[in-house]
This record gives structure tokens, C-alpha cells and sequence, in this order.
């Protein structure tokens, strides 16, 4: 055994140094190199908290927040100062040559107007919350959404990688046959054909993977990695109630609360700009010195809507309250639409996945098993064997599809009536 000192010219304890150095290295680089694992609710949650769009919608619920302390809020008094020289117009006059006033006035508004600057603050809090509600369930509902699908397409992945991996090994069988002579040239050229078209699909499945990673971590948050890894499955949710109670439950959308809050808030605004036309006074009191006398005056002022009636700020907030009513009928009408719309994709995506549990599956793979036990005996040719395993590879992808069109039309139904349908594993 070769001995580590001077005549080795390798010293004992730097080796072991070297040999500490290279494994910390290897550590270090598997840590670098090792992709985080989100959840579901992992990713729920991270979009909560990190989202930017839905940050903002946060930011302004605290500006409508703060806006309700700025309609209880008192206006300033105003402080006057006046003063300048006297000029006698008569001989003879006495005292002090300069003169000088001092006054207050604190404006104050009528109990009528400043109820209605509350009452229309507090109303924009409850459209800004509700916006809230709104942008967080839509946000919820698309992450999942790109959530599925990423997993949806990592099976189309592992199912075209073992397809390639299979025609490769068929083509290297085939090949060999051709050799032997065994089988025809043609059998190895539609071999290479379909090894060919497997890695295509499997390279295209490939990019769609990094397609769907990159849109679900824009919908979440910069936060995450752009190598990440998602752990879960496409869920089997259980059976919407009929369309009729979809129909009924579709008055609690948030959508449609958010638009009658709005309504209540245009509401508020033209009760406020009708109180404008007499918003308030202002008291006033103030000391002038003269040089002979000093006068202490206790008034009020008052507006008197003569010329500006407000006609224009009146008809404009109610032309909002128009319009804003006439939204709400809009979005019932497309809220319900959309419901029935997604409903009927979800029955159709629904018998799919039936028909396919039920026996296209198990058919597409006793079909691949006897066209390849027959090809193995050489009963059948290769074109057969292929032919069956070109439909169990369409029949796995129509059934993953057919799963995700019918978890994604649940989805649209859990956005449109903001609640939650389809149960998440954790």
C-alpha cells in the first residue's frame, strides 16, 4: 500500500483537506442546483401575500380607509391680521395714528353635508374591500388553474418520454431484425419515423412545461424560482348542483356585490352633491382698533346658491348612477351566461372522463397487448404495433385533457360565484 509523506510527495492532512474541499463542493452545487417544491396551497398562498396586482387593490381599500378619516376631519379655522396707518381727515384728532384687526372664522359644515362625506367614504370602502374579494378570487382561481395545467402538461411530458423511450428501444429491435434479415427495409424506415415523431412531441412537451412554469410563477410572484417543481395531482372533485341552483346562488357573487356596492356609492354622491348647494357656514369673530375706538364683531357668513346651483356636479352623478345600474344588469346577464356556458363544458368534459374511466382506457391498452404479443410472434408486422400504440398514446392525452377541461370549468364556475368548488388535497 503506497504511503502519503515525502517520498509521495502528497502530504496526509492536505489531502484530506483536498478531499473535504471537493465533497463541500459537491454539496454546495447539488444546493444550488436543487429545485424547490411547491403545493397547491403553497402557491395559494405565496400569490396571496406577494401578488402585485392584488397589493395594489390593498392599497387602495387603506386609501378608502383613510379618506373616511378625512371626511370626518373639521376644517381649519382661518386666522386674519390686518393693519396700517391713520390718516385724520378733520384737525384736531387725538390718539394713535395706526390702526389694526384681528379676526377668526372657522367654516363648519351642515350635519346634512358632512353625513353624506361620511356616508359616501364608508361606501367606497366596502366597493374598495369587495374589488378585494373580487382580484384575490380571480387570482385564486387562474393560479390553480396554471397550477393544473402545468401538471397536466408534465404528464403529457412523461407520457411522450416513455413513448420515446420505447419506439427508440422498437427502432434499435427493428434494426437489428433488418440485419438479420428477418424483417423488411420498410419496417425499420417507419421505425425511425415514429422515433422521430416521438421526440419531436417529446421536446415540444418539453417547452410547454417551461411555458406553463414561467406563466403560473408570473401569475404568483417573483419570489419563486424559475426552476421550481409543483407536488400534486389533478383532483376527481365531485358533482356540480344543478344549473338551476348555480342560477340561484349567482346573486351572492362577489362581482355583482362589488357593482350594488358601487351603486350605493353613486348613490351616496349624488345625495352629497345635491347637500352642496348650501355646504355649511362659517363663524367668525374678531377685535378692530381705530385710534379712538375698539369694535369686537360676532358673525357668521353663509353662501347663498344664487348663481352656481351645482345643475352640472347633480346631473353628472346621477348620469354615474345610470350607468352603474345599468352595469349591473349587464354583468348578470354575462355572469349567467357564463355560468351556463361552463356548465355545459363541464357535462361534456364530465362524460369524457366517464367514458374514458369506464373502458377506452383499459380497450387502448388490451389493444397494445394483443398487437404485441402477435408482432412478437411474428403474426402481425411492425405497422400494427404501431398503429396500436399511436392510439393508447391519443387516448392518454384526450383523457388528461378531458380531465383538465373539467377541472378548468369548475374553476370558472368557483370564480364566477366566489366560493369554492372543487375540494384541494394538501
Amino acid at each position: 500500500m503506497p504511503a502519503f509523506g515525502a517520498n509521495s510527495g502528497v502530504s496526509y492532512p492536505r489531502t484530506i483537506a483536498l478531499t473535504f474541499m471537493l465533497l463541500g463542493g459537491i454539496a454546495a452545487s447539488f444546493t444550488a442546483t436543487a429545485a424547490p417544491n411547491y403545493s397547491i396551497h403553497q402557491i395559494i398562498s405565496i400569490a396571496a401575500e406577494q401578488n402585485p396586482l392584488l397589493n395594489i387593490y390593498k392599497a387602495r381599500e387603506d386609501a378608502a380607509t383613510a379618506s373616511v378619516i378625512t371626511a370626518k376631519t373639521y376644517a381649519n379655522p382661518e386666522l386674519e391680521l390686518q393693519g396700517g396707518p391713520t390718516r385724520y381727515r378733520t384737525p384736531g384728532g387725538l390718539g394713535s395714528s395706526g390702526n389694526w384687526v384681528v379676526g377668526i372664522s372657522q367654516p363648519l359644515d351642515y350635519p346634512s353635508v358632512r353625513n353624506a362625506k361620511i356616508h359616501m367614504a364608508e361606501q367606497n370602502i366596502a366597493v374598495a374591500s369587495l374589488s378585494t374579494e373580487v382580484t384575490k378570487r380571480e387570482l385564486i382561481t387562474r393560479v390553480k388553474s396554471a397550477f393544473y395545467d402545468v401538471l397536466q402538461r408534465e404528464a403529457f411530458l412523461s407520457l411522450t418520454e416513455a413513448d420515446y423511450k420505447l419506439l427508440k428501444d422498437i427502432r434499435d429491435r427493428v434494426k437489428l431484425r433488418v440485419e438479420v434479415g428477418e424483417s423488411p427495409k420498410y419496417e425499420l424506415i417507419k421505425a425511425n419515423t415514429e422515433a422521430l415523431a416521438a421526440e419531436r412531441d417529446y421536446q415540444s412537451a418539453k417547452t410547454r412545461v417551461m411555458e406553463g412554469k414561467a406563466y403560473l410563477r408570473g401569475l404568483v410572484s417573483a419570489a419563486i424560482p424559475e426552476n421550481f417543481n409543483l407536488v400534486g395531482e389533478l383532483p376527481i372533485a365531485s358533482s356540480l348542483p344543478q344549473i338551476d341552483a348555480l342560477r340561484e346562488q349567482m346573486h351572492d357573487s362577489p362581482q355583482l356585490k362589488q357593482i350594488r356596492a358601487a351603486i350605493k356609492t353613486s348613490e351616496a354622491n349624488l345625495r352629497l352633491q345635491d347637500e352642496l348647494r348650501n355646504p355649511g357656514l362659517s363663524l367668525k369673530a374678531g377685535v378692530e382698533q381705530d385710534p379712538d375706538l375698539r369694535q369686537f364683531r360676532i358673525g357668521v357668513a353663509i353662501p347663498i346658491p344664487v348663481w352656481d346651483k351645482r345643475s352640472g356636479p347633480i346631473a353628472h352623478a346621477a348620469a354615474e348612477l345610470k350607468e352603474v345600474h345599468a352595469v349591473l344588469s349587464d354583468r348578470e346577464l354575462t355572469i349567467q351566461r357564463d355560468i351556463e356556458s361552463a356548465y355545459q363544458r363541464y357535462l361534456i368534459a364530465q362524460q369524457q372522463v366517464s367514458a374514458f374511466e369506464d373502458g377506452l382506457l383499459e380497450q387502448a391498452e388490451s389493444v397494445l397487448k394483443v398487437a404485441e404479443a402477435a408482432y412478437r410472434f411474428g403474426e402481425r408486422g411492425i405497422l400494427d404495433y404501431l398503429d396500436a400504440q399511436r392510439t393508447k398514446r391519443a387516448v392518454r392525452k384526450d383523457y388528461l385533457s378531458a380531465r383538465y377541461e373539467y377541472i378548468n370549468a369548475m374553476l370558472t364556475i368557483e370564480r364566477l360565484l366566489g366560493y369554492e368548488l372543487l375540494e384541494v388535497k394538501p
